[in-house]
């Protein structure tokens, strides 16, 4: 006899299988009739003026703004009504495309196809407005752990719109980020319809806008399938550059811009070898590293790095060292928090000397060997055979913990251990600096001396200990042999971090930056070589 199973938990489970069958659906649901609306849009779409009215109406618009500009110029108030102007923009420009001047509550997706269509196709003409009407405007489309948080906090001191779009509706990377103004798939960018409004309402509302991240200049899927479809690939991007607006992008590794071939020529092969991606062409590959590259150098007016890699795409007077981007709030990494009773470890004898050794989607990033570029596969080893000796050393290794709790294990490390063939450091170094801690990780002399082209003071100033595989142990020994060296290389570590990677010095070298590119200065690198 067949035994029938019952109860509510089980009914429970059932149901539970059958909502999570469903929520996967619904998306692919809702992008199928999202598709299908814009397709239906753009076949009805209909010509409402003509290029010679539209030169007409766009001239007699802008002698009415610049007059009105000037008299709030007069009155000390252009950037406070400069919104009011832009809003006054969108309705003329709905207007022109034979549409109401102002967006329903509910945005309809043919309206929003119209208004993309009449600015694709009079882009040349209207940029002269969006242009007049330029001001201290940003917006930060995609997160970059919390370095444009902020940096978009420290600009809003400076007087700056500074917003953030966080486009990651990835739930599993939400732990590294510390902030955000608008996110996709949260209330009011939750439909199509919505998130192409925000799109089209970016463009009237900003003048900066800046991405980070490897194929990472994107606002919603909405906005880039429908642009994609109907135009080519990237067209939301490429209409904000004939609109007149500045492009700023921050670089985010080895493979931004740079062939896996070119990249691997460092340090003799040696770093792309040990690579968990090396050989996943759907991660990194010559030919997708550097048409992102391409595509990336085609758009952006500015770019921030650090750490030298200057090859392929990199290597552009435009792609500038600017540690500052990659920046931190040094009261939230501040050496003097309390830590919480349940992140704070049991205590350990005076001698004990904590290390700390972080990989990020360890499970992901990891070789089925153990090797990862974060160097795991050396510093283990070498761990068990110093413990092996007597030495007393704890390990910490965190993974899977938000961002803004991680730091109390931080503070109750001792010395940091990165990675000993990359050749630079990244967001776990900064952090530990900023935390007053010693940091070990191979710094690559050429791109030091990269560095130092742009940036002397920062080359000469640099705390970071630098390791190699064969003499990390050396090295290790030597900082765990001595607390007071340990102290010394903290301090300046911290006294470095605020300098040049602490939001209020952010927040003062991009005023700058963004200021100087408004006025049409490209600020271009000047190579020494």
């Amino acid at each position: 006899m067949t035994k029938v199973r019952c109860g509510t938990n089980f009914l429970l489970m059932e149901m539970k299988k059958i909502i999570q069958q469903f929520r996967r659906l619904v998306p692919r649901i809702s992008d199928w009739h999202t598709e299908r609306r814009a397709k239906r849009a753009f076949k009805r779409r209909q010509k409402n003026s003509t290029a010679k009215d539209v030169e007409v109406a766009v001239a007699a618009f802008s002698a009415m703004l610049i007059s009105r500009m000037g008299e709030d110029t007069a009155q000390g108030l252009r950037q406070q009504n400069i919104e009011t102007r832009s809003i006054e923009w969108r309705q003329r420009v709905r207007a022109l495309a034979g549409l109401p001047p102002t967006v329903s509550h509910q945005p309809r997706m043919d309206e929003l196809v119209t208004e993309i269509v009449f600015l694709m196709e009079h882009r040349d003409v209207l940029s002269s407005v969006f242009r007049a009407l330029a001001e201290r405007r940003v917006l930060f489309a995609g997160q970059a752990y919390y370095n444009a948080w902020y940096l978009s906090r420290a600009l809003r001191a400076r007087g700056w719109k500074a917003d953030l779009l966080n486009w990651d509706e990835n739930p599993s990377t939400q732990i590294y980020y510390h902030g955000e103004d608008f996110r996709v798939g949260a209330p009011g960018l939750t439909t199509a319809e919505e998130c192409l409004n925000f799109y089209l309402e970016s463009l009237y509302l900003y003048d900066v806008f800046h991405f980070s991240n490897a194929n990472g200049m994107y606002f919603n899927v909405h906005a880039f399938r429908i642009f994609s479809e109907n135009y080519q690939q990237h067209a939301e991007i490429t209409l904000l550059k004939a609109l007149g607006k500045v492009v700023v992008y921050s670089n985010n590794g080895c493979l931004d811009g740079v062939s896996q071939s070119a990249f691997a020529q460092w340090g003799g092969g040696t770093v792309c070898s040990i690579c968990r991606w090396q050989n996943e062409p759907s991660v990194c590959s010559d030919e997708k590293n550097l048409a992102w590259g391409r595509f990336r150098n085609s758009i952006a007016d500015f770019q921030c790095l650090l750490g030298g890699n200057r090859v392929d795409f990199n290597d552009d007077p435009r792609v500038h060292e600017v540690p500052e981007f990659y920046c931190l709030d040094p009261q939230v990494w501040d050496p003097a928090l309390s830590i919480p009773d349940k992140m704070r470890f049991p205590a350990a004898s005076p001698m004990t000397v904590r290390l700390y050794h972080a990989v990020g989607h360890k499970a992901d990033r990891t070789r089925d060997d153990g090797v990862n570029i974060k160097s795991s596969h050396i510093y283990l080893p070498l761990i068990d055979k110093l413990k092996r000796e007597g030495l007393p050393l704890e390990l910490i290794e965190p993974t899977g913990i938000p961002n803004k709790e991680v730091r109390f294990l931080q503070m109750q490390a001792d010395i940091f251990l990165d990675m000993l063939s990359y050749g630079w450091f990244g967001a776990n170094a900064r952090e530990a600096m900023m935390l007053a801690k010693p940091v070990i990780c191979y710094i690559r002399p050429e791109w030091l001396e990269s560095l130092r082209e742009e940036l002397p003071e920062y080359a000469d100033e640099l705390p970071i200990v630098s390791a190699t595989p064969e003499t990390i142990e050396e090295v290790l020994r030597d900082l765990i042999a001595n607390p007071e060296k340990r102290r010394e290389i903290g301090n300046r570590s911290r006294r470095f971090a605020i300098k040049w990677h602490s939001a209020e010095a952010a927040g003062k070298r991009f005023d700058e930056i963004y200021s100087r590119l408004l006025r049409g200065d490209p600020q271009l690198r000047h190579s020494k070589q």
